[in-house]
């Protein structure tokens, strides 16, 4: 890490301390990531980090390590508790974007009709990734208050991976973190009436755009498998019977997608 303040050295450091009403990852296996620009900012954070620092971020993200998780513009900073009474703070930043390149957002979202929509609606058009995600692993940097100087290291980790989470659940995140937002661009796309047709009052010459392609994901990946075995059991105790019911309840979702 880097700009860090003195810490101490490593044999002072012990066992994680357990921590109550932690924010725990939703992922809680296999990989982080659910939508298309989650998974790539996944991908981003990962592809020249530590595997190993990696492993533990995503252990301490999902074990309710990481006590508190803020996004602002250019920086995300979490309080993750290790093994010493106070935790370390953790931040993962990335430049906000200038003048020229929130001109060129306008600019595209302006030339794409519906991209405001699907920004409010929960989605993030796939034309705007190159401009709001990072242009590659070099575009984040991490500090912590650790002694590692791991790149990142699992504090900075878990906070990315929960930073991850956040922006699948809310894709408006992703604007936020890089310094604009909904209303920003609002307010740039409607300055511009040069392509207006003032004697079509009601639209009726207007072309609505192409309904966006959404990404299939039977609702049973979403749901814990474990409590769904539970939810079985308590009409069966087979466990033939209850791996039965889950393979046709894929089965019917894969039927009705």
């Amino acid at each position: 890490m880097t700009n860090r303040r003195p810490g101490p050295y490593f044999g002072q450091y012990g066992k994680r301390r357990p921590v109550t009403g932690g924010l725990e990852a939703r992922s809680q296996r296999g990989s982080f990531g659910r939508t298309w620009w989650g998974r790539e900012f996944v991908d981003i954070i990962e592809f020249v980090a530590d595997k190993g620092r990696m492993s533990r971020g995503r252990s301490y993200a999902r074990s309710g390590q990481v006590i508190s998780l803020e996004i602002a513009g250019g920086m995300v900073t979490g309080e993750v508790q290790g093994s010493q009474l106070q935790p370390f703070v953790a931040t993962v930043s990335i430049d906000r974007l200038d003048d020229a390149e929130v001109a060129e957002l306008v600019a595209l979202v302006r030339r794409q009709p519906g991209s405001l929509a699907m920004l409010a609606g929960g989605g993030v058009p796939e034309v705007l990734g190159p401009l709001l995600l990072p242009a590659g692993a070099s575009a984040l940097s991490y500090d912590c208050t650790c002694p590692d100087d791991g790149w990142p290291c699992k504090h900075a980790a878990a906070v990315a991976y929960l930073t991850t989470e956040r922006i699948d659940e809310n894709p408006l995140e992703i604007l936020t973190l890089r310094g604009v937002d909904l209303d920003m661009l609002i307010d740039g796309v409607g300055g511009d009436s040069s392509d207006a047709d003032v004697d079509d009052w009601f639209g009726d010459e207007s072309h609505l755009p192409d309904l966006p392609d959404a990404d299939f994901r039977a609702a049973i990946d979403d749901l814990d498998p474990l409590l769904l075995r539970k939810a079985i059991r308590s009409v069966s105790e087979d466990e033939r019977a209850v791996d039965a019911a889950i393979r046709e309840l894929k089965a019917l979702y894969q039927h009705f997608r």
